[in-house]
């Protein structure tokens, strides 16, 4: 199964997933009109086709601090190796490349503000990148 397979169960499951991934199989297949089992194997192939990456958990906004630096690579540099050196260090939870004036984005997380500077201090020694901007995350809204 493809990403290209997904119906439109494959979707709504997914949907409810990302909003409570904890819910469980049963509560789902009542909400979409499926036998929990039929939930249960979407799941498992979504999982072993790649869909689902992982499980995880985000921590309250009051359990970290978060920010997203803006970095510019130098263009004799590797933006993929800039970007895979940024992925081992830690506070660094999402890594994005992009289009326009900066090249990657990179959302940290910390405890304290005092170590989202350590993690753009270790950003700013990644070879190859030439310059960054880092704004504090203040609210989140989902």
């Amino acid at each position: 199964m493809s990403s290209a397979n997904i119906d439109e169960t494959d979707e709504k499951i997914l949907h409810i997933m990302q909003a409570d991934s904890r819910k469980a199989f049963v509560e789902i297949a009542n909400e979409i009109g499926l036998s929990e089992s039929a939930v249960r194997r979407r799941v498992k192939n979504l999982v072993d086709s790649g869909v689902i990456k992982r499980f995880t958990i985000e921590l309250g906004a009051s359990d970290k601090t978060s920010a997203i630096t803006l970095i510019s690579v130098a263009s004799t540099a590797d933006t993929s190796a800039v970007s895979n050196r940024l992925m081992k260090l830690g506070g660094v939870e999402v890594v994005y490349e992009i289009t326009g004036q900066y090249d990657i984005a990179a959302i940290i997380a910390a405890p304290s503000i005092a170590e989202i500077n350590k993690c753009i201090d270790d950003i700013r020694k990644i070879e190859g990148v030439s310059d960054t901007n880092t704004v504090i995350i203040l609210k989140t809204m989902r």
